[in-house]
């Protein structure tokens, strides 16, 4: 006599079914999360590759500052780091009018057109300032944005100490006058570049790099 095969009942269907959805939500919940974490490794990789190539782009841009006395050849105004730095391309390449500045809570930078006169030398100056203060479209063109910034601090290096720019009573050092106007020529001894130049950045605490962070630039001439 041959014994009839006993399949599943409605409820065991029911009971297996439940099983298998509660282990494909939590294998989802798991998944997602480790999509989740590998988003943000990778986001504060990109942020920690974004901050490290601004602040050597910093360095570069120092390292590349070209004088043209008695105009400045840097100078921090309390808004804005401007300088005049030689092309990265060819000598006939011109200099570059470089501006750093914190605006809408972030680190960024901006860079004329290639300079090859005087007049150029002055317009690119005074452009870099408006750039720091009210952009346009054409300058947000030509900006790079480093990393989110709280605040920021610039310090020259001058007289065997570390002083405020903006606090040294030097005629001329302080950017526009009291109708905003940049002031023009500058007398020969205040385009003399300070030894060093110091920059404390300070970044939010909750991003990738937090809290302070402080590069020193030491001018080729003073180093050992």
């Amino acid at each position: 006599m041959m014994r009839r095969s006993r399949g599943f009942t409605l409820v065991e269907l029911l009971v297996s079914l439940f099983a298998m959805a509660l282990l494909a939500g939590l294998s989802w919940r798991g998944l997602d999360g480790m999509m989740r974490a590998r988003e943000i490794t990778e986001r504060r990789a990109d942020e920690v590759l974004a901050l490290q190539t601004g602040l050597a782009q910093w360095m570069a841009d120092l390292d590349a500052i070209e004088q043209y006395p008695p105009a400045k050849a840097l100078d921090w105004n309390g808004r804005v780091l401007r300088l005049t730095r030689r092309g990265s391309l060819s000598p006939t390449d011109g200099v570059r009018v470089v501006g750093w500045a914190r605006r809408e809570g972030r680190w960024v930078r901006w860079e004329s057109p290639p300079v090859l006169s005087r007049g150029d030398l002055d317009a690119a100056w005074l452009q870099a300032d408006l750039w720091a203060q009210n952009p346009n479209e054409t300058m947000r063109a030509r900006e790079v944005t480093i990393a989110p910034l709280r605040d920021w601090q610039i310090f020259f290096y001058r007289g065997n100490s570390w002083t405020n720019p903006l606090s040294s009573g030097s005629e001329g050092e302080g950017g526009p006058d009291q109708t905003g106007v940049i002031r023009g020529a500058t007398p020969p001894q205040t385009s003399i570049l300070p030894d060093g130049v110091r920059l404390i950045l300070l970044l939010p605490e909750d991003r990738a790099i937090g809290g302070r962070l402080q590069r020193d630039w030491l001018s080729p001439t003073v180093i050992p």
